[in-house]
C-alpha cells in the first residue's frame, strides 16, 4: 500500500524533529567539551561567592545568587551554573527548530545550526548574568511559539513555564523593564500579536514587573540596596563635566583633580576610571567614603541640575557611548585569570585556543559590532509585523522587538560597553529571524 501524501509529511515530520534532536544534544556535548566547567569572571565570582556568606546585593542579581545556591549543593562551583546557561541555550533553539518543522520540516534543520553562528555560540561559555537572561527570554518566547497552535491542556503548562523564564530574566536584568512587554505580550497571546493590546497593557506590565523586582529582590530575598542606578549618576556627571568643561559635581575640587576630571578621566568605555581605575578614582573614594553622597538623594537632585544647566554635553556624553557600544571593538569574551589577569586561562587546552583563534579573527568584524544585530533586530521586528497574524510572526514581533527596545534602552543608562550587554539582540535575531525566514508561505488573497 503506497503512503498517502498525511503519512508521507507526518513522516518527514518525524525525520526532521529526530534530526533536529540528535544536532541540538550535539551542540550542547560539543559546547560543554570546549568550555567545561565555565569561565569565571569578576561579575561571577562576585555573585558565587554571596551563597557562601558574601553580600547579597543588588549590584548583581540577587535572583541569580538564589538560583545558584539551588544549584550548587548538586554540581558544586561554575559547572552548575555554565550548565544551565548552555542547557537553556540549546534548548531554546530545539524548540524553535521543532516548531519551525511543523510546517517546514527542512528549513528546521538549519535553525540548530545557527545556535553556532559565532556571535551567539563564543560567548556562551562565559558565566555572566547576560547569558542566562538570553537564554531564559529565548526558551520563554521559543515556549509560547511552541504552544500556539496546541490545545489548552498542552498551551496552559507551557505558557506557565514561558512566563515564570520571563519573569526571571526581568529579575536578572531589571534595566529590561521596558523591553519586557512586548515580549510579554506574545507569550500571553501567542497566535496573534495585537498592536492595540500591546499597548494598552504596557503600562500596567511595567508597572507590575517593577514590583516583581522589589517584592523578590528587598522582600522574599532580603537584598541589600547597593543603589547601582547611582552609577549611572556618577558617569553621566563625569561626562557633563567633560563635555561642557564645567564641575557639574556637587563638590568642589582641587584644581589638579577638576583639570583630570575636564580632560583625562572621562572614557566612553565605562564608569569605571571614576570607581577603581587610575586615573580617577578620587572621584567615588570622595563621593562615597568621604562625602557620603553616593546612594543619596543629593547625588539625584546634582544629576538633575547637571542635565538642566548642560543639556547638550549631556547629549553629547550619551551619544558617544551609545556609538561606542554599536560600533566599538568591545569586550567579548573574558579569557583572562582573575587571580593573574596577564595569564591567559587554559592555555594548555587545544580546543579552547583554537575557539580563542576564531574569537581574535572576527572580533574586528561587523559580527561583533552591536549595531549590526540592532540592524537585524528591527528587521526582523519589521519582518515579524507583516505577518503579526500567524505565531511565527508574532514571536518574530515578540523576541526581536522587545531586544531593539532592550539595545536603545542603553543610551540613557549605559556604564559600560561590552558586547554582552546586548547578547539577547543576537539570540532575538537568530530565533525570531529563523521562524519568519521558515514560515509557511500566506495565503494568497482570495
Amino acid at each position: 500500500m503506497s503512503p498517502t501524501p498525511a503519512t508521507d509529511a507526518l513522516a518527514r515530520l518525524r525525520r526532521a524533529r529526530a534530526i533536529v534532536a540528535v544536532m541540538t544534544a550535539a551542540g550542547f556535548a560539543v559546547t560543554v567539551w570546549l568550555f567545561h566547567p565555565g569561565v569565571m569572571t569578576y561579575d561571577a565570582r562576585y555573585v558565587y561567592g554571596a551563597i557562601h556568606g558574601g553580600t547579597l546585593g543588588d549590584w548583581q542579581s540577587p535572583a541569580m545568587t538564589w538560583l545558584w545556591g539551588l544549584i550548587d549543593p548538586l554540581v558544586p562551583g561554575p559547572p552548575g551554573m555554565f550548565l544551565l546557561i548552555a542547557a537553556l541555550y540549546w534548548a531554546g533553539f530545539c524548540v524553535v527548530a521543532l516548531t519551525v518543522a511543523r510546517a517546514r520540516p527542512r528549513p528546521a534543520m538549519i535553525v540548530p545550526l545557527l545556535a553556532l553562528v559565532p556571535p551567539a555560540f563564543i560567548p556562551i561559555g562565559v558565566i555572566w548574568r547576560d547569558m542566562l537572561f538570553g537564554g531564559a527570554w529565548l526558551m520563554a518566547g521559543a515556549l509560547a511559539y511552541a504552544g500556539a497552535r496546541e490545545r489548552a491542556a498542552v498551551r496552559a503548562p507551557l505558557t506557565l513555564v514561558a512566563l515564570a523564564l520571563f519573569g526571571f530574566g526581568v529579575l536578572l536584568r531589571p534595566n529590561a523593564l521596558l523591553a519586557a512587554p512586548l515580549l510579554l505580550a506574545a507569550i500571553a497571546w501567542p497566535r496573534e500579536f495585537s498592536f492595540k493590546r500591546a499597548a494598552l497593557a504596557y503600562v500596567p506590565a511595567v508597572v507590575a514587573l517593577f514590583g516583581l523586582v522589589q517584592v523578590v529582590y528587598y522582600g522574599a530575598l532580603g537584598a541589600e540596596r547597593q543603589n547601582p542606578l547611582h552609577s549611572v549618576f556618577v558617569y553621566d556627571l563625569g561626562g557633563i563635566t567633560h563635555f561642557s568643561g564645567e564641575n557639574a559635581f556637587p563638590v568642589a575640587w582641587p584644581p589638579d583633580q577638576e583639570k583630570l576630571l575636564t580632560t583625562t578621566c572621562y572614557s566612553p568605555l565605562m564608569w569605571d576610571t571614576y570607581w577603581y581605575r587610575e586615573p580617577c578614582p578620587f572621584v567615588m573614594a570622595r563621593l562615597e567614603k568621604q562625602e557620603h553622597l553616593f546612594g543619596t538623594p543629593a547625588l539625584a537632585r546634582a544629576w538633575i541640575a547637571a542635565i538642566a544647566r548642560h543639556p547638550l554635553a549631556y547629549l553629547a556624553h550619551r551619544t558617544t557611548v551609545f556609538w561606542a557600544f554599536l560600533t566599538g571593538d568591545n569586550l567579548v569574551v573574558w579569557f583572562h585569570d582573575l587571580d593573574d589577569p596577564t595569564r591567559i586561562i587554559r592555555a594548555d587546552d587545544r580546543a579552547f585556543m583554537a575557539l580563542k583563534a576564531v574569537h581574535d579573527v572576527l572580533k574586528a568584524t561587523p559580527l561583533f559590532r552591536m549595531g549590526l544585530w540592532l540592524v537585524l533586530v528591527l528587521a526582523v521586528t519589521v519582518a515579524g509585523w507583516r505577518r503579526r497574524a500567524t505565531p511565527a510572526g508574532t514571536f518574530a514581533v515578540g523576541v526581536a522587538g522587545s531586544a531593539a527596545i532592550y539595545l536603545l534602552t542603553y543610551w540613557p543608562v549605559a556604564v559600560a560597553v561590552d558586547f554582552r550587554y546586548g547578547y539577547w539582540a543576537v539570540l532575538a535575531a537568530l530565533a525570531g529571524g529563523a521562524a519568519i525566514g521558515a514560515a509557511e508561505p500566506a495565503p494568497a488573497a482570495a
